[in-house]
């Protein structure tokens, strides 16, 4: 496993985790990683030190290595659960409105429809109009189906 600091085109910087860098690779040309706080698909690694272990350790894997890539797996696989879950019970209990999700949620937000939980997408130009208007919404990170 391997962990890459990131970076979206809005500047918002998290950490992910990867099988090898070629799999990073894969993903970020499909478009499958996106920013956790705005969605964007346009990331890229931030710049990183190496980790360099001391020469007298050469050819020797750190104590606990497996340790920690099992636990790193183990959290991962935790965080894909919690996103999985939170996904289904907003698309179970929330109105489906499509591509109409910014205009809906403007409708709700000024009392000209029905206050309820909706569900749908928003282009990055419609997200920056609902925060500009003081929308309340969320963005939720997109179910990963792709291996």
């Amino acid at each position: 496993m391997i962990v890459y600091q990131l970076h979206c085109l809005n500047g918002h910087e998290f950490e992910a985790w990867f099988r090898d860098s070629h799999t990073y690779d894969v993903q970020v040309k499909q478009g499958d990683i996106d920013c956790p706080l705005c969605g964007d698909t346009s990331v890229s690694k931030s710049i990183m030190a190496p980790n360099i272990s001391p020469s007298r350790n050469k050819g020797k894997a750190p104590a606990g290595h497996g340790e920690a890539e099992a636990r790193a797996h183990e959290v991962a696989e935790k965080i894909l659960e919690a996103v999985t879950a939170i996904r289904t019970h907003v698309e179970e209990n929330c109105d489906n409105v499509g591509t109409e999700f910014a205009e809906e949620a403007k409708r709700i937000h000024y009392g000209e429809a029905e206050v309820r939980g909706i569900v749908g997408t928003a282009t990055e130009q419609e997200a920056s109009e609902l925060d500009e208007e003081g929308v309340e919404f969320y963005r939720l990170p997109t179910s990963r189906t792709k291996n």
